[in-house]
């Protein structure tokens, strides 16, 4: 039996991990994809990161991963189907039907992309649709390309593409933005960058390649990629009924990271949070073994 199992791989995850074997706590994390490291991989640059401006995310991830492996932290890959708790014992069930049993858990699965759920964005995926800046931009090299959304993802992957594409176009349902005020300059001072304002995306034009992005308005923008930035929806699925949540599907829990059941700890973007950065992961990976430990040395 462990003291904590770990769920998710991310910044929060592996953070937590990082505290957790410190404390000499017998952890392990439970990933669902080999040698993951969360979003974070998916970021061209982190400049916010303290310390360390300027980071690939990719990089910044396995720098966090292999300062858990390097203190023995023990990882495996699989699933998890259920989680239940007897008398003082967590039970992590996995897919491949074998159980993990733990004092505490400390859930840090995160949160994907949504989807905008109009014609031809399913059928156009990995075809110029993509929720990915920095996994495809590479492929739109002098082509036009729209970015959806408004908040900092939409703006930061905008401003990545515009040093690749020929002409970035920000479709945005508002007129203002949600993200950094900032960076909004930043796009505003881009020659290739334009705004499309107040406009809602209704269908996905192409056949075998994204060819255009049609408004609601009645406008076609012709474009040859498609990148859509807006928002993310929590990967809670595996404890409805174990934990609360929010109205959105978030695990309620503050910075300690304590859940409403005694025992479940909530890390990262999975859990109720005004901010979701990398560095309020860590910051939550932290507080939540601080948590765990506190309430194992309660449990006895």
């Amino acid at each position: 039996m462990q003291d904590i199992v770990i769920i998710g791989s991310g910044p929060a995850g592996l953070s937590a991990a990082i505290y957790a074997k410190r404390a000499n706590l017998d952890v392990v994390i439970v990933e669902k994809t080999f040698y993951g490291t969360g979003q974070i991989a998916e970021s061209s640059q982190v400049d916010n990161y303290p310390g360390l401006p300027g980071t690939n995310g990719f990089d910044l991830g396995e720098k966090f991963r292999q300062h858990a492996e390097s203190l023995g932290v023990e990882f495996k890959t699989a699933e998890v189907v259920g989680i239940e708790k007897k008398d003082k014992i967590w039970s992590v069930k996995l897919k491949d039907e074998t159980e993990l049993e733990a004092k505490a858990v400390i859930y840090a699965a995160g949160a994907v992309h949504r989807h905008l759920g109009i014609p031809g964005e399913n059928e156009l995926a990995a075809k110029g649709v993509s929720y990915c800046a920095t996994c495809d931009g590479s492929f739109f090299r002098g082509r036009k390309v729209a970015v959806v959304g408004g908040g900092d993802t939409a703006l930061d992957d905008a401003l990545y593409l515009s040093k690749l594409a020929e002409k970035v176009y920000i479709v945005h349902r508002r007129d203002e933005f949600r993200g950094s005020p900032l960076t909004v300059e930043k796009l505003k001072a881009t020659e290739n960058v334009e705004f499309v304002l107040s406009a809602v995306p209704e269908k996905v034009e192409g056949n075998d390649s994204v060819t255009g992005l049609v408004l609601k308005d009645g406008r076609t923008i012709q474009v040859d990629g498609v990148f859509i930035a807006v928002g993310m929806i929590p990967l809670s699925n595996a404890v409805e009924g174990v934990v609360e949540l929010d109205s959105a599907g978030y695990i309620k829990a503050d910075e300690t990271c304590v859940t409403s059941a005694d025992g479940f700890f909530a890390a990262g973007d999975v859990r109720t949070k005004a901010l979701r950065q990398v560095v309020t992961a860590v910051a939550d990976g932290a507080c939540a073994v601080t948590s765990a430990e506190e309430y194992i040395r309660k449990i006895g």
